[in-house]
């Protein structure tokens, strides 16, 4: 069958009047900004990548057999023909599932505004649900007394990820109380958290060397005291004693009573907090005017 489909395109390619004009330039230049646009949305920097690649390598193979064919190396040129029709039939019953997925997806009956529609709403629910896996979690810890450190960096330039397993997965409620579970091997270092991304896990962090801090706080809050005073980020602790939590800003730590008061300073830290027009929300760093903020609150109540 797919022998017959390439006869009846080299058919057809052999029958076809060459001659360009300015409409047929047009038409190719639509269809090349078509692909290419549905090439950067869907396949660019995705696992499809790889795969769309050794489709046009086999093109170029296909073309490459017709041209020593016709060069009468005709064994060699239907040697590579048979290969190409072979892996192309593979890849039909391979990616068979891959295929059905496709085609369910153009039936939609939103595939227009799929394709072509803004996505931004679709982002902000996305980024909204970080603060919300956040305090899930944080909930389950401190009533459950598991200890936990979780460090928030935009910048992972200056960063001690290296050192962690590399993990690069979605925030999730259930990964990060799988991570911390006492029975996992990385329940006792840090997360390191980017956006919706938690990037590492089991990492070491650098301890405060203030000798004013109090005897009362561990190794958690210690560590997350020295990362907050080396790096531009903030560290959550969830205290294995206490079940306390707390947030390490710029060498300050403070603790928090209630999961409204969190969830509200992690908002403004991590640049969740919807803006005055209640329309654009960020994902960025605020951590300059939050220190701000913070140090001026600090100074009133002394």
């Amino acid at each position: 069958m797919f022998n017959d489909i390439l006869s009846y395109l080299q058919f057809q390619l052999g029958t076809m009047d060459w001659s360009l004009s300015w409409v047929n330039i047009i038409e190719i230049a639509i269809i090349v900004a078509i692909l290419y646009a549905f090439y950067k949305k869907f396949i660019k920097d995705s696992q499809s990548e790889k795969f769309v690649k050794g489709i046009f390598f086999l093109i170029f193979l296909w073309v490459f057999s017709e041209i020593l064919v016709r060069l009468d190396l005709k064994i060699l040129g239907m040697f590579l023909k048979s290969i190409v029709t072979l892996i192309s039939l593979s890849l039909i019953v391979i990616f068979q599932p891959e295929l059905r997925r496709f085609l369910g997806f153009l039936g939609q009956a939103d595939i227009f505004t799929r394709l072509f529609g803004n996505n931004n709403k679709q982002n902000s629910d996305d980024k909204i649900d970080v603060i919300k896996e956040l305090i899930e979690a944080v909930k389950f810890l401190s009533k459950s007394h598991t200890g936990a450190l979780m460090v928030f960096q935009k910048d992972l330039s200056n960063t001690y990820s290296d050192v962690g397993t590399k993990l690069n997965a979605d925030l999730s409620t259930e990964l990060l109380l799988t991570i911390f579970h006492v029975n996992t091997p990385l329940h006792d270092g840090a997360v390191v958290i980017n956006g919706p991304k938690i990037i590492s896990a089991g990492v070491l962090l650098p301890l405060t060397e203030d000798p004013k801090l109090s005897w009362k706080y561990g190794t958690r809050h210690r560590a997350a005291i020295g990362m907050s005073e080396t790096c531009d980020s903030a560290c959550l602790v969830v205290s294995e004693e206490t079940g306390d939590v707390s947030i390490a800003l710029d060498g300050t730590l403070k603790r928090y009573d209630d999961l409204t008061t969190l969830k509200a300073d992690l908002e403004r830290i991590l640049g969740y907090k919807t803006q005055e027009n209640n329309v654009e929300k960020k994902t960025i760093f605020h951590l300059n005017n939050f220190i701000a903020k913070h140090k001026n609150e600090q100074e009133d109540k002394r």
